[in-house]
């Protein structure tokens, strides 16, 4: 499962999103840290991986509803033609 794990200090919360079992805790150690989410900074952080997210969707790792949400908002760059 790809979902958001939370870190940064009370009450300032920053996320990573991560490649994790889905019956681990939200915190607990991940598979891979695939991304960033910063939600305070303005406009919001977001770094992610696209080539290591779609590598884990296709051996059949489900997106959260929040990473989904995340991806759909800040969509992969187009891939630019080779000269």
């Amino acid at each position: 499962m790809i979902r958001l794990a939370r870190f940064g200090a009370k009450k300032k919360p920053s996320y990573r999103v991560v490649v994790i079992e889905k019956e681990r805790a939200r915190d607990s150690r991940a598979v891979e840290v695939v991304g960033h989410y910063d939600p305070r900074t303005d406009p919001p952080t977001v770094k992610l991986d696209y080539e290591r997210i779609e590598h884990w969707r296709k051996h059949g790792a489900q997106l959260s509803d929040t990473v989904a949400r995340l991806l759909a908002r800040y969509p992969a760059p187009a891939a630019e033609p080779a000269a």
